[in-house]
C-alpha cells in the first residue's frame, strides 16, 4: 500500500503546455499511477499514515511542494524541495527534448536515437537528483523517481 493512487498537478499559474509537454505529462501519470513505489518512513519517532496516497504536486514560493494525504483524506505528509538543484538539469532536459521533437520530423532514425539516447540520461540525472533531494522523506524506486521528474520539468514549463 504504499504507493500514489492519486496525482494533482497544480499548473494552475503556468501557461498552456506544449502538444509535446502535454503528452510527456499525460504518459508520466498514466505510467506512474500504474505502477510505482512511494514510502514515507517514520520521522521523528512518530507514524506515518499508512498509503496509499494522493499527491498534490506544486511549485510555491519557488519551492517543489509534496503534499500527501492517505485515501481518508489525513494529512501524511508535507514537503517542501528547493529547486536550485534541479534547475540546470531540468534546463538541460527541456533543450535535449526540443531536439529530440525536432530530429523526429526531420533525421533518419539513427541520429534519433543518439540523441533520444543522451535525453534518457539527462533524464535519468534528474530521477537522480530527486532521489537524493527525497532522501529521509520519502523513498521511491528508479521508475517513480523518472516518472516523478517528468512532472517535476511540466511544472518548471512555465518557470
Amino acid at each position: 500500500m504504499s504507493r500514489i493512487a492519486s496525482i494533482e498537478l497544480d499548473d494552475s499559474a503556468l501557461p498552456p503546455p506544449t502538444p509535446e509537454i502535454e503528452q510527456e505529462r499525460k504518459v508520466a501519470l498514466f505510467d506512474l499511477l500504474e505502477e510505482n513505489s512511494f514510502i514515507l518512513p517514520k520521522r521523528d519517532g512518530r507514524e506515518v499514515p499508512e498509503g496509499p496516497y494522493n499527491l498534490n504536486l506544486s511549485i510555491r514560493d519557488k519551492r517543489l511542494v509534496f503534499d500527501l494525504e492517505n485515501e481518508a483524506q489525513e494529512k501524511a505528509a508535507e514537503f517542501h524541495l528547493s529547486l536550485g538543484p534541479f534547475r540546470q538539469v531540468v534546463k538541460d532536459y527541456f533543450q535535449i527534448c526540443e531536439s529530440y521533437f525536432d530530429a523526429v520530423k526531420n533525421l533518419p532514425p539513427s541520429q534519433i536515437e543518439t540523441i533520444d539516447m543522451a535525453r534518457r540520461g539527462i533524464h535519468n540525472e534528474g530521477s537522480r537528483v530527486l532521489q537524493e533531494r527525497l532522501e529521509g522523506k520519502a523513498e521511491i524506486d528508479t521508475d517513480t523517481a523518472r516518472r516523478l521528474f517528468t512532472l517535476i520539468c511540466v511544472l518548471h514549463f512555465g518557470g
